[in-house]
């Protein structure tokens, strides 16, 4: 499908081919007709990406401190590469769109294949062939809106929660300040509400289209400002002011103030300056609000990825009937978008639409459409590049023929690096998206990308499929690749229950291909030295591993029973397995209590104990702590066994104690175990050789990791 991306280094806007999206549990998937570029919101961030490094290290130093701490973390070329990887991708552009409904996820009921329907959200409605939404950001269009309106109906929504918040009564004078799109709607909203509105603006012909609209006023936004508006609203001052400009200049809140009433309302809705002048909002006693986009829902995960609405007794507004509002009011007649349509373009002239809205041809403009063709034939794949002739060879010969399904961030920066360099050929890669897949086909060279796994499924010329999707399809897609006899590479967990982990391992026992997890720490160079230390051993091992996770959002998907699993099945299943590997013996007995607070933003089971019992004697405890300091490396193992010790420290640094003395070992940078890993991957699909890591050393990590969640529900230690 055509998609308009800009890449992340050059700033560089294009129309490219991309996979598109598959249907996915609580999406509405959409046959875009017309989308609406933004004009400000859009104008600045392609700006923003124009911009060279140093420009965007001093707008945004918050981020090159996540990069600092990223190199004392992973060592400076691991953080390049990820770097590298970041601002070589490409980014969807577009955040509102209107179109038909061509599928739906199978716990949708509310849409229908063949609704017309307005959609909303950044990185959902985007400037492309097909869209897949969630549902509540989608919104069916009422009799008499046509899609063009309904392209208007995230930004009508913007304006509709700014006029909210303003809470505007019959009668009152309305102030307006930039009468760019979100503007004019703002001020036909006033109208519709019954307020008598003016507008400000640097342009006389916004302002004049503002009165054709129903503004009883307007003037330029210059020092005259004041005054123009003092007069208009009989020297009163204005009852409430909206700022729908878009500047960094800090001279619409300081011109909001000058014109307001006393105890009057300032709400700013556009990207404006927020240097707030203390003075003279205190001397005012003014009340400054400001928006959050288009109403409650936004950037609530639980409203717009998973589809959870909020109780309508109770929030009477959300997002999703902020559009349909807006929409209703746009069928009536009480709001035109038709006058703001200033120019209309195919999605194959998207790069000349952009040019427009960047000021590179000088013409003015307001309302930009893009136009699509909904009966066009679309690919279900798309050839990246065409293989080498070293490739071509390799094919007759044996080889590692990759075929990828899902690719996080841990996937983008750890196993395509290895993978990389571990000589293999990229086949195939889909994403749920097919953006990502785009992106990173592109930049390894994988033959084609693709957005659905039954691409790389059927694949014959695959033979190691990869799979780093989130967890709750981790065992469902393992399963099918096993039943088609492929290798299979699973980015950790195998599984988020009980029921999907012994169909997988039915499915392993059966297959001719074999079943390996992304447990690296074992192949780490210490952790193999850690096992050496105390190879012959007599006597069972006692085992401290303390992990200074870090906290990760209540919100996050990881943090959902149902997507993620939780950190314990999520990563905990990491350090279970190294203890596993240094013992040599399964774990048969768990124990687990976690933390107790108060405080709605910290998940208990994120620092939790654990005690576990091993089938050689041995035993290990696992402090998984969420609350620490990020200054405090992540992880310390130390193993005690037969009168020795051995202590590694963040797998840079390993000490050994024996005999009274002590020993050092320290690696150049951190070294987790996964290029080492990649390459025992390898190997099993080129030398047809057992899995790294036994079937049942993998289903007791995963056993014990459900059986720690058990213990943390009941109190007690649990066996298996």
């Amino acid at each position: 499908m055509k998609q308009i991306l800009q890449n992340q280094k050059t700033g560089q806007l294009a129309v490219a081919d991309v996979p598109q999206p598959v249907v996915q549990r609580g999406r509405v998937l959409v046959r875009t007709s017309v989308s609406l570029i933004s004009a400000g919101t859009e104008r600045m961030a392609v700006e923003t990406a124009k911009k060279s490094l140093i420009g965007r290290a001093r707008e945004h130093p918050e981020l090159v401190k996540k990069v600092i701490q990223k190199v004392k973390d992973e060592g400076l070329l691991n953080t390049f590469d990820a770097v590298r990887s970041k601002l070589g991708s490409s980014s969807a552009l577009g955040y509102s769109a209107a179109g038909i409904v061509a599928g739906v996820g199978e716990d949708v009921s509310e849409f229908r294949v063949g609704d017309r329907v307005a959609c909303a959200g950044v990185g959902y409605a985007s400037h492309a062939e097909v869209l897949s939404v969630p549902k509540n950001l989608c919104v069916r269009l009422p009799e008499g809106a046509t899609f063009e309106a309904g392209a208007f109906g995230t930004l009508g929504a913007i304006a509709l929660q700014g006029v909210r918040l303003a809470e505007p009564t019959l009668g009152e004078a309305v102030v307006v300040i930039g009468l760019g799109l979100l503007g004019q709607l703002t001020v036909q909203l006033l109208k519709a509400n019954g307020c008598r509105v003016y507008g400000l603006d640097v342009d006389e012909k916004k302002i004049e289209l503002a009165r054709k609209l129903g503004a009883d006023g307007g003037a330029l936004s210059d020092v005259e400002a004041k005054r123009a508006v003092l007069e208009w609203s009989r020297g009163r001052g204005a009852d409430a002011v909206l700022i729908t400009a878009a500047t960094s200049s800090n001279q619409p809140v300081e011109l909001a103030g000058e014109i307001s009433r006393l105890k009057g309302r300032v709400v700013a809705v556009g990207l404006v300056g927020m240097d707030v002048p203390r003075d003279l909002y205190f001397k005012r006693e003014l009340t400054l609000k400001i928006s959050m986009s288009y109403g409650p829902g936004r950037y609530d995960p639980e409203y717009e990825e998973r589809g959870h609405d909020y109780p309508f007794a109770y929030v009477r507004w959300t997002e999703g009937r902020n559009i349909e509002a807006f929409l209703d009011l746009v069928a009536e007649g009480r709001v035109n978008v038709e006058k703001l349509i200033t120019h209309r373009f195919s999605i194959d002239e998207g790069e000349r639409a952009y040019q427009l809205i960047s000021g590179e041809t000088g013409e003015p403009y307001l309302g930009v459409l893009l136009n699509y063709d909904t009966e066009r034939e679309l690919e279900q794949r798309i050839e990246t590049s065409k293989a080498s002739t070293a490739q071509r060879v390799s094919r007759q010969q044996k080889s590692v023929s990759v075929g990828m399904i899902g690719a996080g961030g841990y996937a983008q920066g750890m196993l395509l690096p290895h993978f990389k360099a571990a000589g293999v050929e990229f086949r195939g890669i889909a994403t749920a998206t097919g953006l990502t897949a785009r992106n990173i086909g592109e930049r390894y060279g994988f033959a084609y990308s693709a957005s659905g796994a039954d691409e790389i499924l059927n694949d014959e010329e695959v033979n190691l499929i990869v799979i780093a999707t989130r967890h709750d399809s981790h065992a469902e897609l393992a399963r099918r690749a096993l039943e088609r006899n492929r290798h299979v590479f699973l980015e950790k967990p195998l599984a988020l229950n009980e029921s999907e982990l012994q169909s997988l391992l039915e499915a392993a026992e059966n297959s001719e291909g074999r079943l390996m997890v992304g447990f690296n720490r074992r192949f780490s160079p210490h952790a193999r030295a850690a096992k050496e230390f105390f190879a012959g051993r007599q006597a069972p091992l006692s085992m401290c591993y303390r992990v200074n996770a870090g906290r990760i959002a209540r919100e996050h998907w990881i943090q959902n029973a149902s997507t993620g699993g939780g950190r314990i099945i999520g990563e905990a299943c990491h350090f279970i397995d190294l203890m596993q590997f240094l013992t040599g013996a399964l774990a048969t007995r768990v124990y687990a209590e976690s933390i107790t607070s108060r405080n709605h933003q910290i998940v208990d089971e994120d620092s939790v104990f654990i005690t576990l019992r091993f089938s050689d004697g041995s035993n290990g405890s696992i402090a998984y702590l969420a609350e620490g300091d990020k200054a405090l490396a992540k992880e310390r193992v130390e193993i005690f066994g037969e009168g020795k010790t051995f202590v590694l420290d963040d797998f840079r640094n390993a000490t050994m104690y024996r005999n009274g003395r002590e020993e050092t070992s320290k690696l150049r940078a951190q070294d987790k175990g996964q290029a080492d890993e990649i390459n025992a991957v390898c190997a099993v699909v080129l030398e047809s050789s057992p899995a790294p890591i036994a079937l049942e050393d993998l289903a007791a990590t995963t056993r014990a990791t459900f059986r720690i969640r058990e213990s943390l529900r009941t109190g007690q230690a649990i066996d298996f």
